[in-house]
């Protein structure tokens, strides 16, 4: 867990450090330097436009760790307060909410960010959307449950009987009791984050050119990188190595939380 977060956070601080460290400006095209191979003068070699991509790199893991973290944030500013309401309200508006939730479940994990990104148009910030939508039912289900087993304790009925309302007895009391379940699967997800908006950089429906984005990286690689490996190689590697310090650093903080939660539901 402490490797995973020590690579997380050096990468986070290799790449707000990049504007004051002796590189390459990532979009500057120098045809004359193209596709040449790693080196003293391009640790990681250039591409097709000469670009520099270890320079590439260090600025694209800002980006990819920020798209991470905006997908968790927005997808959990979505679902946490439905399925607390839909928990903690039971009934019909719980049935209400939950298949609501259900038809973003309908879908496979990748198909619906592209459908959306297709109607909305290529871009990181219609992609971070189209992420945090298709993945806000997980969270609702987890607030939802968490709120199931809490509304009935008796400190939740004590409140219920002092004249609280609603509203302040889900904020103060139920959702602080249910946030580890929460955290440890926004923990876990961070990663997922990372390479779902790479992918979506790679088929051309993330990151738009010039962006230094690891998945557009790769996906301008595609014509040359089985002559010239470097291009693809160095920004696969970054995001293997920032997806598995996030998996990592998920699962221990799962056994260190809540050694008894077991992910996703069914």
């Amino acid at each position: 867990m402490s490797a995973a977060a020590g690579v997380l956070l050096l990468m986070l601080a290799l790449s707000l450090l990049a504007p004051w460290l002796p590189l390459a400006e990532p979009t500057a095209i120098d045809l004359t330097s193209k596709l040449l191979p790693p080196g003293a003068g391009h640790w990681f070699g250039t591409d097709s436009l000469g670009r520099d991509i270890f320079s590439q790199v260090l600025y694209g893991a800002r980006i990819s760790l920020l798209i991470g973290l905006g997908v968790v944030l927005v997808a959990l500013a979505i679902g946490v307060p439905l399925g607390l309401v839909a928990g903690y309200a039971g009934g019909r508006i719980d049935s209400v909410l939950m298949r609501f939730s259900d038809v973003f479940l309908a879908f496979p994990p990748l198909l619906l960010p592209i459908m959306l990104v297709a109607m909305m148009g290529p871009g990181l910030g219609n992609a971070t959307l189209a992420v945090a939508v298709s993945w806000f039912p997980w969270y609702a289900r987890i607030a939802r449950a968490a709120a199931l087993s809490i509304k009935t304790e008796n400190y939740i009925v004590s409140a219920r009987a002092f004249g609280a309302s609603h509203a302040r007895i889900v904020w103060r009391h139920v959702l602080p009791n249910c946030s580890t379940p929460i955290v440890v699967q926004a923990s876990l997800d961070f990663g997922y984050a990372i390479l779902t908006t790479a992918s979506l950089g790679f088929i051309g429906l993330g990151a738009t050119p010039p962006t230094p984005e690891w998945g557009l990286m790769i996906s301008s690689s595609r014509s040359v990188f089985l002559e010239y490996w470097w291009t693809a190689t160095f920004p696969g590697l970054a995001i293997f190595l920032a997806v598995m310090a996030a998996n990592l650093l998920g699962d221990g903080l799962r056994d260190l939380l809540d050694p008894k939660f077991e992910g996703r539901p069914e």
